[in-house]
């Protein structure tokens, strides 16, 4: 009697600091956006397992057993063809909705854990989870942005090898933290004047992607925060008050969230303080070193722990 298979994958959380759709062309591959942000150690864990039997069903669902549509309709765009059961389960390690990649890191960590578990190709599995965040208007450059580590810079929207993206290594950290309820990214991505005011707020990007930096990519991300206007009242406080001749802080594309990275060591204690000041639950973060990849099914757990937004313990990535 055939037996049950099981495959495990990771990718990692992503912020925006900067962007700009890209018009969609004939091949949806090409789709997508320019634009840079910072590639985060911690984000979603994905186990597939498929379990023999006379028919075929899919299911893919979060650690408490809520359904992940644009999920399950990556996996179905792989083509599964083995007979049985198959069940995906994925664990976010960041807030969903606020900014974090977590749905692009939920759906890529389970078409590569799926890939890896039924013989399609790594390819096939990014292809597959592009194309279902672009349909499922969550997303526009997630998937292509975390397919390496560090800071990116995407001069040419789509994922590669149609797409064209930059990873400086970094060894900063960025504190991230949340400051009030999810933004619906397709509410904002569908709105043509919303498009718009962002197309006019990123007119720095064209120099970034010509010249990359973490520097220039934080003073980028300050002042597109600035010009598109999205954070509401409670976040945009926040920021300001967080910024300064130390430290760097912008607005998560699309959250109601920020994120702060420090110019020297010495900010670290004011950052503390004002996070405390405003109440705000956040936590710092490494930049991960490498991207998406399929892990070893005898894992036990990663390595490492650190606080969550909660006060309690996320784990950090292998």
């Amino acid at each position: 009697m055939e037996r049950s298979r099981s495959a495990r994958a990771f990718a990692p959380g992503h912020i925006t600091g900067i962007f700009r759709p890209a018009s969609q062309g004939s091949d949806p591959r090409t789709a997508g956006s320019q634009g840079a942000g910072l590639v985060l150690e911690l984000g979603a864990y994905a186990t597939a397992t498929l379990r023999p039997g006379p028919r075929n069903s899919i299911a893919a669902m979060d650690d408490a057993g809520t359904p992940l549509p644009v999920t399950e309709d990556a996996i179905r765009r792989l083509g599964v063809r083995a007979r049985g059961h198959l069940v995906v389960r994925v664990r976010h390690e960041l807030p969903v909705g606020q900014g974090f990649g977590m749905s692009a890191a939920g759906t890529l960590a389970a078409t590569l854990a799926v890939g890896s578990l039924v013989g399609q190709s790594r390819l096939s599995a990014i292809q597959a989870a592009h194309l279902s965040e672009l349909d499922g208007g969550t997303g526009l450059g997630g998937v292509a942005a975390i397919l390496g580590g560090g800071i990116e810079f995407r001069s040419k929207p789509g994922i590669p090898p149609w797409g064209k993206i930059r990873h400086l290594s970094s060894r900063s950290t960025v504190w991230v933290g949340v400051a009030g309820p999810r933004i619906a990214t397709s509410r904002v991505l569908s709105n043509p004047r919303m498009r718009a005011r962002i197309h006019r707020a990123a007119r720095d990007l064209d120099g970034l992607l010509a010249h990359p930096s973490l520097e220039g990519f934080a003073e980028a991300s300050e002042r597109f925060t600035d010009r598109v206007r999205l954070a509401p009242p409670p976040l945009l406080r926040r920021i300001h008050a967080l910024r300064g001749p130390d430290a760097w802080a912008a607005q998560t594309m699309f959250g109601s969230s920020f994120f702060v990275l420090a110019r020297r060591s010495s900010a670290r204690d004011r950052i503390a303080r004002v996070l405390q000041t405003h109440e705000s639950r956040a936590v710092e973060v490494s930049l991960a070193r490498t991207g998406a990849r399929v892990l070893p099914t005898a894992l036990a757990g990663p390595p490492g722990l650190r606080k969550d937004f909660r006060g309690g313990e996320a784990r950090r990535a292998p």
